[in-house]
């Protein structure tokens, strides 16, 4: 089968470390499920796995993609929750220790067809497209349990995004303003920033910008570059949710501002697959849907990879099979 894969790792240049072309096909073990792929979207976390960053030498070749949509052999439309748990583990998957995502232990969904787990599997609503469907398990779905998990920011509250853009970033702002926040966001490009505004941010900001009032809670997948900003932004008892640094690890903890406005610094990780079907019916009733940046056909992965490197980004980017 066709398939976009990490056939080596590369730090300084991941796009040396990708090929196309044809692996075999998945058997399927007892209790696991075939999918047969129509969309699948591309995640920061591919290029990660490219630069070696979470994906050991020993698993190549492996398949890259977390995200996905398709049609099962039963014939039933379904959305691929990328979170695999260990056997024999229940609640939340993503306190199992033994997690992975697609595309680290297992292979992913960068391939006419994948193999998951028959609990993975989520239906997809008719109102949704695939290539829709295929943005939700990873991005769309950690933009959810960020704010309405971990964020406890009610409707109405005042939450700044920072770094609009990205795919978690954009999922933020489009289910925020869905939901009755109020959503500020950050970028250094002006046309990021009015494009932030056209899908329902309330007000956009430069990074670092003074704000009009502190927020009650920010969504920070950004890291090194706007750690500092993000916590002078919040309100005494504020929370930061923080689910990725982009830009770097490392922030200054600013220990002092944390325990003298009793802020709340909370980590957040993908979601669950029960969050993942919530979050499809979030969709479905009331019409917000992912903002797609690019389609194009699987074999042209590498141009939607070099997009990404690149940063040239605004949502995701989608991969169709025929």
């Amino acid at each position: 089968m066709f398939a976009v894969y990490a056939a080596r790792q590369s730090t300084d240049d991941p796009l040396s470390a990708l090929e196309l072309g044809e692996r075999p096909e998945p058997e399927v073990p007892e209790g696991w499920a075939r999918v047969r792929l129509r969309a699948a979207s591309l995640n920061h976390h591919d290029v990660w796995s490219l630069r070696g960053v979470g994906l050991p030498a020993d698993r190549l070749p492996m398949i890259l993609g977390c995200d996905g949509a398709g049609v099962d052999d039963e014939g039933n439309e379904v959305v691929i929750h990328a979170v695999v748990s260990s056997p024999g583990w229940s609640g939340d998957e993503t306190e199992d220790p033994r997690r992975s995502l697609l595309s680290e232990v297992y292979q992913g969904t960068f391939a006419d067809e994948v193999v998951v787990p028959r609990r993975n599997l989520v239906p997809k609503p008719a109102s949704l497209s695939f290539e829709e469907a295929a943005c939700l398990p990873t991005a769309w779905l950690t933009a959810y349990r960020m704010l309405f998990t971990k964020s406890g920011a009610q409707p109405g509250s005042t939450v700044l995004v920072q770094g609009a853009g990205g795919g978690v970033a954009t999922a933020l702002i489009a289910l925020g303003s869905a939901a009755g926040y109020r959503v500020w966001a950050t970028s250094r490009d002006v046309d990021k920033r009015a494009r932030a505004l056209d899908l329902g941010a309330e007000q956009v900001f430069e990074p670092g910008e003074r704000l009009p009032e502190r927020v009650d809670a920010v969504m920070e997948t950004v890291g090194k570059a706007t750690w500092a900003h993000s916590l002078r932004a919040l309100r005494p008892g504020g929370t930061l949710v923080v689910s990725g640094a982009t830009s770097g690890a490392d922030p200054s903890a600013d220990l002092n501002r944390v325990f003298f406005l009793q802020l709340s610094v909370v980590g957040s990780t993908m979601g669950t697959r029960d969050e993942l079907e919530r979050l499809v019916r979030f969709c479905e009733s009331t019409g917000v849907r992912p903002l797609i940046d690019a389609t194009m056909p699987l074999e042209q992965a590498r141009d939607g990879f070099a997009r990404m490197v690149s940063g040239d980004l605004f949502g995701k980017v989608v991969f169709t099979r025929p």
